[in-house]
């Protein structure tokens, strides 16, 4: 009989959680920019250029659902929400900095590859 966390995990090692929470094109990227503190919709929206309304609202609520997020209604008119980084968000914020890190030094060697890639038929 499997435990939650092995049927989670599947192979014993907690990727397989950590891309759960992370999927999709969007989430990586709210968290990271949410490590700098509480966001709201619209700023949130302008750093991640290209996301469409809908998919950047259901990303939210799945970060939310999945406890990494917390979204922060002020009940003021005009209404005013914003979104911030819970304790479990914050940690996995921070596993997604060396990722960061590895894009931006390899960004000339990939930028290659990915013309090379795209320019296949």
């Amino acid at each position: 009989m499997t435990t939650p966390s092995e049927d989670i995990c599947d192979t014993g090692c907690g990727l397989n959680a950590t891309l759960r929470v992370i999927s999709g094109k969007w989430k990586p990227l709210i968290l990271f920019f949410l490590r700098d503190g509480p966001k709201r919709y619209g700023e949130l929206k302008r750093l991640t250029q290209g996301v469409s309304d809908k998919v950047l609202i259901q990303q939210l609520k799945d970060l939310e659902a999945d406890r990494v997020l917390a979204r922060n209604d002020y009940k003021e008119v005009p209404p005013r929400v914003d979104y911030t980084l819970t304790p479990l968000g914050r940690s996995l914020a921070e596993a997604i900095v060396p990722l960061c890190t590895w894009g931006t030094q390899n960004a000339a060697e990939m930028a290659g590859i990915f013309a090379t890639r795209d320019a296949l038929p």
